[in-house]
């Protein structure tokens, strides 16, 4: 029992840090490029914003006014 929790420790550990990276400076420019950005697409953006308070019949919270029938 105590090596099975010792095993589940590391196993976590080794989990948490591997999802920590160190950037560096010239790196960043590549990063802060606009095709990383999530609204990169205005239309496309717009489009998925308009499905999404359609589909969900609510209205808010993704800066979409109307309510969730679609016809706004």
């Amino acid at each position: 029992m105590k090596t099975g929790l010792r095993f589940i420790c590391c196993a976590a550990m080794i989990t948490a840090l591997s999802g920590c990276a160190n950037v560096k400076p010239w790196q960043r420019g590549v990063l802060s490029d606009p095709t990383m950005r999530a609204d990169r697409d205005p239309v496309g953006l717009a489009l998925t914003e308009h499905m999404y308070f359609s589909r969900e019949a609510a209205s808010g919270g993704r800066g979409v006014g109307g309510g969730g029938c679609g016809c706004n």
